[in-house]
């Protein structure tokens, strides 16, 4: 079992060199994301609860804070609820304002002020995650110039190399999740990187929510590269000043079944991790909701 396997890579240590592979989950198996500080009992418990078998761990608020014994405290926990973690994210440190605005001097790898503390925090987080036996680590690299000759272009092409890399030697996957950029934007990031462990974490909602392209037809552009997947649902944006608006799955602008589609046309079998930016109650009232319509979608993609 992975859980168990997970405790025993941190009982190793750092002695033993790598964590032992994850048993793997059954394709398009439903999750979710958990930002699990400062109590990961009750988020991991929740997972459980809400009868889902994987989740995504968002871990911004453990920066600083990595040791094997929190990596223990989570295969543990991992293990009692019987939920696989999937993928790990950062996107941290601060500052970071998700807007049109501000967000291209803030968000990711692309900012010089912030990429050198941001791959800090992520190459910290992939040795963490290591210990837990999670293969994929994702994060926004943020407003990637659609120029290649922009200045940035190049140094953001380092970063995501050397984030790549690695993530290759802790035998991980580095996922550029979608959003701030087109997907051509992305794939010729793939491109120029030229790293085979490189992918892309496809967020259905963020890529309308920027205004940056129809989920559909990103996947055609990024299919056989996505390797992880935020089921999230939105509207397109109207005010050039802030982001679409993120709704409940099924209310807004993204047609699932023909996502769905799409991905098994690709060949995607990783998991389909449920993001809903509600809190307290009312997420929870809201993901038992787009769970029942997501099995419902998945189900009718598999009739092509």
């Amino acid at each position: 079992m992975f859980l168990k396997s997970a405790a025993a890579a941190v009982a190793l240590g750092a002695a033993s060199g790598a964590a032992e592979e994850p048993s793997a989950v059954a394709p398009m198996a439903l999750g979710l994301l958990i930002r699990p500080f400062p109590d990961p009992a009750k988020k991991i418990a929740l997972v459980h609860e809400l009868g889902l078998p994987t989740c995504f761990l968002s871990l911004d608020g453990y920066l600083g804070k990595y040791t094997p014994a929190l990596a223990k405290q989570f295969a543990d926990l991992l293990d009692k609820n019987q939920v696989t973690a999937t993928t790990a994210e950062v996107v941290y440190p601060q500052p970071l304002k998700w807007n049109f605005v501000e967000g291209p001097s803030t968000i990711g790898v692309v900012p010089p002020a912030y990429r050198q503390a941001r791959v800090d925090a992520l190459k910290q987080t992939s040795d963490f995650a290591k210990l837990l036996g999670i293969k994929q680590i994702q994060t926004h690299c943020g407003f990637i110039p659609e120029d290649p000759k922009d200045p940035l272009y190049e140094g953001t092409v380092l970063a995501i190399r050397g984030l790549a890399d690695h993530c290759a030697g802790n035998g991980q996957a580095f996922l550029m999740e979608t959003g701030q950029e087109t997907p051509t934007t992305v794939s010729r990031m793939i491109h120029d990187v030229a790293r085979p462990n490189l992918g892309v974490g496809l967020d259905t909602a963020n890529l309308i929510l920027y205004g940056k392209a129809n989920p559909v037809d990103a996947v055609k552009i990024l299919g056989l590269h996505i390797k992880a997947m935020h089921a999230k649902d939105g509207k397109w944006p109207t005010d050039p000043a802030k982001l679409g608006e993120e709704v409940l799955i099924g209310k807004g602008d993204v047609d699932f079944l023909k996502v769905f589609r799409g991905l098994r046309a690709a060949g995607y079998t990783g998991a389909v991790t449920i993001e809903r930016e509600t809190s307290g109650p009312q997420q929870i009232a809201d993901v038992r909701e787009e769970k029942v319509y997501l099995e419902r979608m998945i189900a009718a993609s598999a009739n092509l």
